[in-house]
């Protein structure tokens, strides 16, 4: 069974909490929030505790309640915190931000070489299955029209992570973006290839955030088979293609 911390406790980290407590592969060991909610706040329905970043010293909290993995739903600067723990502590790393700058890309790149790191912008299996499904048919037709549709909640600010990262993988512009924002829609990411007399539409649709909880699972699950390193969701899957392809 392999021991988790999670970092980040908002909509999504809730979601992430309640799949991987009743996971049994897993035991989620704690919480950590960036601020202190309330006095010995606990998951709901468990003894799991909610901890805050802003209230207790991480290098004592772990030597306290040891953990095999982190991973992480929170900020992109809250690596800064717990970096350093991870490498010295060999811990697992599968992080699900979105929004790292190239600095602190390059430091999650870094921790790769101590342990074994994660880093995927959205970590559902089902986007990261389309997204290696888009580059196959990209480099099967290269002459095809891509375009890629994403919709999110009407109060995300910014562009899809998912969507850039779906651009970038097909070389194709941020321009080619479409983003709509609706109340009650949790994700939707589609990628439209036009060719001559017919279209090709990828769609995944993401209906609650626990998709992100089992897509951690999965991560945890294969990087624990893993050597040191950092990876992509993409090199995960790739892993799991070759071992089929080597069984037929």
């Amino acid at each position: 069974m392999i021991k988790v911390g999670l970092m980040g406790y908002g909509k999504a980290g809730q979601a992430v909490a309640e799949v991987l407590r009743t996971d049994p592969r897993f035991e989620l060991c704690w919480v950590a929030r960036g601020t202190t909610q309330a006095d010995a706040e606990t998951v709901p329905g468990t003894d799991i505790p909610v901890i805050g970043l802003d209230s207790v010293n991480l290098h004592d909290w772990l030597d306290a309640h040891p953990v095999d993995a982190l991973v992480d739903f929170s900020q992109p600067q809250t690596v800064m915190l717990y970096g350093e723990e991870v490498r010295q502590r060999q811990l697992m790393l599968v992080s699900a931000i979105s929004a790292y700058n190239e600095e602190q890309l390059a430091y999650m790149r870094g921790l790769g070489a101590d342990t074994r790191v994660l880093c995927s912008p959205n970590i559902t299996l089902g986007i990261n299955f389309l997204i290696m499904a888009a580059k196959l048919l990209r480099s099967i037709a290269p002459f095809a029209d891509v375009e890629i549709l994403e919709q999110h909640f009407r109060d995300k600010p910014e562009v899809s992570g998912t969507a850039r990262k779906i651009a970038e993988s097909l070389s194709i512009d941020d321009e080619r973006i479409t983003s709509l924002r609706l109340g009650g829609i949790v994700g939707h990411h589609e990628v439209i290839f036009g060719f001559p007399y017919q279209t090709v539409r990828l769609i995944h649709n993401s209906i609650e955030r626990k998709a992100f909880g089992t897509g951690a699972a999965f991560a945890l699950s294969q990087l624990a088979t893993c050597e040191k390193g950092f990876y992509t969701f993409d090199d995960l899957l790739m892993r799991k293609v070759r071992a089929q392809f080597a069984e037929t």
